[in-house]
Parts: structure tokens; sequence; C-alpha cells
């Protein structure tokens, strides 16, 4: 059984931190996913954390949202599982997978105090988190973003640049600043860090909420180059995506989204598109034009990546949001030194339980892997000597898978953790 050991309450209110220091032991761009627990588990180790984000405090981005059983586990660890059931977020006991006719139902086994899946809306997680992270003392500062770092050639990054709407910039020093500000990283892009890993392919999605469908828990649905899904969620809603080839997804948009979604829905799903067609929207559809995966190197002298600012998946693995999450507990471990009481595994535990690749991003036939893994390098390149004069440049300013994947996909359901084998 593992306990939590961090009894967290969600505030009432939440009071805008200022920028209260010219110096923090770590400034960290972006309040989501990955930023906000980042900085919450660096605050609950004493560290002084300053995060700015451009949006505002629980505003939603493009996320189909659904948790795998280590982003469940994680946020057990940490004391926050119980705000996100006292939502009513659904508990999800199944996956199902259907290929064709061929449904495979995989029960979600309780293990390590996990009985369930949950897949909140980025409203009511990024929220949770955030409160999570000033309750254990840093300040988050929504309206602002790093614009630039400090640094000179041949040193380390030492600070970063911060400036809001009205575009007064101010420099803050700090030891540490990461980048957690997503696939288009303005960090990233600042550091010129290279892509050590590209996927030949990305996929288009567009997904909408409705209320009340009638499937429990998550289904995955696939068939050669498309892909569909059910992802229950908040509010009696049930997030439904596609996935599909960004070349059809281009070709076909200028018909309207809402053409395209219900065409491919019933190709792929008539069970899907009829629960759909008999149930009624919460507000409008969104898309995503598709990115294909990659790997940045995501460590350098002063500086690091984490959630999709250095490692990209499709979002057909629905494993973005745990790898943000995994991502914050390595940068505790290796930035403090030890994992303490936030649990984050040690590099002699094994973080699965049989070494399968995992899909990184689909190609034609939503087929696809990466080789290496991002948090191998974190763990790697965090314990290096970090005078790699190569990685600070001046001026430093802003400008479906087939039936041969059902063991692997069964153990996605099911919450293993999977990955190449090294």
């Amino acid at each position: 059984m593992v306990r939590s050991s961090h009894i967290f309450r969600p505030m009432a209110s939440t009071p805008q931190s200022p920028i209260t220091r010219d110096r923090y032991d770590v400034v960290i761009a972006g309040a989501r996913c990955a930023g906000a627990s980042t900085a919450m588990l660096l605050a609950r180790r004493g560290l002084r954390v300053l995060v700015v984000d451009p949006e505002k405090r629980g505003s939603d981005t493009l996320s189909t949202h659904a948790l795998m059983r280590g982003g469940v586990l994680q946020l057990h660890r940490w004391g926050l599982l119980d705000v996100i059931k006292s939502a009513e977020t659904p508990a999800l006991r199944k996956t199902t997978f259907h290929y064709g006719d061929e449904p495979l139902e995989v029960p979600i086994q309780e293990r390590d105090g996990i009985d369930a899946l949950y897949a909140p809306r980025r409203t009511l997680l990024d929220s949770v988190l955030v409160d999570a992270a000033l309750a254990a003392g840093a300040e988050v500062v929504h309206g602002r973003s790093v614009v630039g770092l400090l640094g000179s050639p041949g040193d380390r990054i030492s600070g970063a640049q911060i400036a809001g709407a009205d575009r007064r910039v101010i420099d803050v020093a700090a030891d540490l600043v990461i980048g957690a500000d997503g696939v288009r990283s303005r960090v990233a892009r600042i550091l010129e860090t290279d892509h050590t890993y590209t996927t030949p392919h990305a996929a288009a999605s567009i997904y909408g909420y409705w209320k009340n469908l009638g499937l429990a828990g998550y289904h995955w649905f696939y068939d050669v180059g498309a892909s569909v899904g059910s992802i229950p969620t908040n509010d009696g809603d049930t997030c439904v995506f596609i996935l599909l080839p960004p070349t059809r997804f281009e070709s076909a948009r200028h018909h309207g989204l809402e053409a395209l979604y219900h065409e491919l829905l019933s190709e792929v799903s008539p069970l899907l598109a009829s629960e759909v067609a008999s149930s009624e929207r919460s507000g409008k559809l969104r898309a995503f034009a598709g990115v294909p995966g990659f790997l940045r190197r995501c460590v350098g002298p002063g500086w690091a990546l984490v959630g999709d600012a250095g490692y990209f998946r499709d979002p057909i693995t629905a494993h973005g949001i745990t790898d943000a999450l995994r991502d914050a507990e390595l940068l505790l471990l290796l930035r403090v030194g030890s994992a303490g009481s936030e649990g984050a595994p040690s590099e002699a535990e094994p973080r699965d339980e049989g070494g399968a690749e995992p899909v990184a991003n689909p190609g034609p036939g939503v087929r696809g892997s990466t080789r290496g893994d991002p948090h191998h390098s974190i763990a790697t390149e965090l314990h290096t000597d970090s005078g790699d004069e190569s990685f600070v440049r001046p001026p430093l300013t802003s400008a479906a898978p087939g039936p041969r994947r059902w063991r692997s996909l069964s153990r996605q359901a099911r919450g293993v953790e999977t990955r190449p084998s090294r």
C-alpha cells in the first residue's frame, strides 16, 4: 500500500502571488500540470520557487486529459487524489479496446491503493496543482511569461526575463530555470535545444464533450488510419475524440469540423456514433492539427525541460499528463538528491514490468514507436558536469494499432508504464 504523505485541502479562494524577490532557487515557465506539479514538489522540499504562466488560473487547454495508473498513483502519493474525487470526477474501473467486432475489456486491478483511473478536466486538475504549489510555498503568477533567459556564452543559465501584458520586462535570478511551457515551448526555442529524435508521422484530432453517454470506462476504437474513443470526465460529460492523418484533416476541414467529426465516428465506430447522435453536446468541438512526436535535449547548465516541452508523444497514447507528472518527480529526485516523502522512483527501481516498447506517434496505419527515453536523459544529464558551452547561446532572447499491439495496449489500460528495453 502506498500512503499519501501530504493531506491537501483546496483553498476557498486562491490568492494571486506577487513576484516578491529578485532571486529564486527555481523559476518555472508554465503553471499547467507539468509546471505546477514540479513547483509543488520543489517547494515542499524548501526551495524558493516562482512559477509564471500567461493564461488565467483555471483556464482550459487542448487536452483529452486521460490519466494512466502512474498519473493517478502520483496524485495519490501527493495527497491530491481525494480533491479530484471530491469534485465528482468519475472512477473508471475498466478500459475496453475495440478492433472491429472484437472488444477486449481490461478491468483496472487494485494495486498500491489505486483501484480506478480518472480523467479530470484540465480546468480542475491544473487548478488543484496550482493550489497545492501555493500551499507548499511557491509563488504562482498568472498573466506573465518567461520572454528571455539570463546568461552569457560559455556560462550557465542564471535566471529569466519575465514580462506581462504591459510588456515591462524584469530580470529574476535563479539557480535553475525550467521550461514547462508545452509542445511549442518558448524556453526551448530561446535555448535552441536540438531534437534528439523526431517521429516521421503525426495525427490530427477533433474532440467534443457529450452529456450522459451510455458507455462506462475508457473506450478506444481502432481502424486503419484512424482511431476514436470516449473518456468520461466531470459534470456528466464524456470527451469523445477522433484521430486521423493530418492530410485527411487538412483536405476535409474546409467542409467544417462537424461534418468530418461525425463522418469519422461513423466509419470507425457505429456504436459510438449512435451514442453521440442521441446525446447533447456541451460546448464547441476543438481541433488539433497534429505535431510529430519528439525528444528534445532536456537538460543543460542551469536549465531543464519537463512535460511536452521536452518530450511529446502523440495524443493517441493518452500518456501526456502521466508523463508530465513523472517528469516532475524525476526532476525533484535529481535536483534535490532524494525523493523523500514524495515517492519518486529511484534509478534502481524498474519503471514497468516488462519493457514493452511504447506507442509514441502513429504512422499511416496508426502504428509507431520511439527509441530512447527522455526521463533516462534527465536522470543521466542532471548528474553530469554541466559545463557544456554549446547549450548556452547568446543573445538568449525570445524570438491504429492492430491486434498484435494488444498485449502492450492492455498493459497501458492496466496502468503499467511501458518503455523500450535498455
